[in-house]
């Protein structure tokens, strides 16, 4: 792919799928005009001015090349992710995860597209991509202004694509000061890994009566209510940590506050806690911590007063507080081709989470498959399909065959299962099952994708 064939693209919203695909095009010769307006006027949930602002958390999730997510970065490692690169480049500890430094991070990956040759940088709040495709005097257009898309630009593609309501509501975890914890009543532990100088993730253990008293307060504290049009509708894979103590008094104990694998190296019985929150590094400094798993609905005052009931946050001061905001989604099925052109608009492309998955790599990684598809489209070449037993084509054949649209992270149950043998089943179970699917994976996606180079 080293040719420079001759085309002129509009990619509009610099997020993270927006700037992957821009970046891969433009290293493979091709002119890029990126439209970006947050730094004109931030969205609700937007903090800084500059690109692939990681929202929720600072977490791109694991690394293990026997997990769902280690299976992607493999796979975005291996076509020339811009996003894993800079991701890389910036991490924070974070045991098995890819983390990183929000603020660095952002900043690399603006350095790099605002200084390669192949990309003009436009400042505008995009209103109609067909209108600026001509403007710009471009061949194509690809849309990536992600799950928060501005008003004006919704109200295009509700008019010209959809012609329904889309969206979800997503939540935002909250960030406290490093220096505000009492540390005495925490430890550092990664789950599952024996320490013997600690760990990347601080842990605060709840006890029984610790724990109950805490979800009780989540129950009952105030929340932000939604508007009167609209219904709380939530990614199952991200549920507020309010909504999971309404569910029930154990599901966050057997979610984000589970305590298996979080034994305290002091404690000589070897008992598991009963419940145990984690907070992760927010920067390299590690001034700064945000509660893992910790989105919320609830109001600001009852954020502080809630969760200063956690042992070790008596006196925390919160950097960020958490917040909803909402998303919005196409039917991915219904109007866009498996190669995420328009079918109304075959030159408009969508890519990101607006077409329906979940996730910082699941979005960059969409971002980085319509770029491809779209570099063979103007070589001439026929667009391609990635194979079901892959990450990517796994993620593209589940938002293109799914009935009533969900967006969805990247996991095993997406990718076609493994047959295992009795002896199999007796050995390994799961675990197996999960390291097969893995290893075929890496396999065929190996053996695709060198036949297209």
């Amino acid at each position: 792919m080293n040719n420079s064939p001759k085309a002129r693209v509009l990619v509009i919203g610099a997020g993270l799928a927006g700037s992957e695909a821009a970046m891969y095009l433009a290293k493979n010769g091709i002119s890029v005009v990126l439209v970006e307006g947050k730094s004109l006027k931030l969205n609700p949930a937007q903090k800084i001015p500059t690109f692939a602002e990681l929202v929720c958390t600072n977490s791109l999730k694991s690394l293990d090349p026997y997990s769902a997510h280690g299976l992607l970065k493999s796979e975005m490692k291996s076509m020339g992710s811009y996003i894993i690169s800079c991701a890389e480049k910036n991490a924070v500890p974070a045991g098995d995860a890819l983390a990183v430094d929000r603020e660095l991070f952002s900043a690399d990956v603006t350095a790099g597209l605002k200084s390669h040759p192949n990309i003009q940088v436009v400042e505008l709040e995009a209103q109609d991509p067909l209108e600026l495709k001509k403007q710009f005097e471009c061949d194509y257009v690809i849309v990536a202004t992600g799950p928060l898309t501005s008003k004006a630009l919704e109200s295009w593609i509700l008019k010209e694509i959809s012609g329904d309501d889309f969206y979800f509501y997503d939540a935002i975890a909250p960030v406290v000061d490093a220096d505000t914890l009492d540390l005495s009543k925490m430890y550092f532990k990664d789950r599952h890994k024996p320490q013997t100088d600690g760990g990347d993730y601080l842990n605060s253990a709840m006890t029984r009566e610790q724990y109950y008293a805490f979800v009780e307060e989540l129950s009952k504290a105030e929340k932000v209510p939604p508007k009167e049009f609209e219904d709380w509708k939530f990614f199952e894979s991200c549920l507020p940590i309010d909504l999971m103590a309404e569910r029930g008094k154990d599901t966050a104990r057997f979610s984000c506050m589970k305590p298996v694998g979080l034994i305290p190296d002091a404690d000589i019985e070897g008992k598991w806690p009963y419940a145990v929150v984690q907070l992760r590094k927010e920067n390299l400094l590690g001034s700064a911590y945000n509660l893992v798993g910790f989105q919320t609905r609830l109001t600001y005052k009852e954020q502080v007063r809630v969760f200063r009931l956690i042992p070790g946050l008596e006196e925390a001061s919160f950097i960020h507080l958490g917040s909803c905001h909402r998303n919005s989604f196409l039917n991915a099925r219904k109007l866009l081709d498996h190669d995420l052109k328009s079918k109304k608009h075959p030159e408009l492309y969508f890519a990101g989470q607006i077409t329906g998955v979940e996730g910082y790599t699941e979005s960059a990684s969409m971002g980085l498959y319509v770029a491809f598809q779209l570099l063979r489209r103007i070589k001439g070449e026929e667009s391609i399909t990635f194979p079901v037993q892959t990450a990517i084509g796994a993620l593209v054949n589940y938002i293109m065959t799914i009935e009533k649209p969900c967006p969805s992270n990247i996991n095993f149950g997406l990718l076609p299962s493994m047959d295992l043998s009795r002896e199999q089943r007796r050995e390994g179970g799961k675990k197996l099952r999960k390291e097969l699917v893995a290893k075929r994976a890496q396999d065929v996606f190996q053996s695709f994708y060198s036949t297209l180079r």
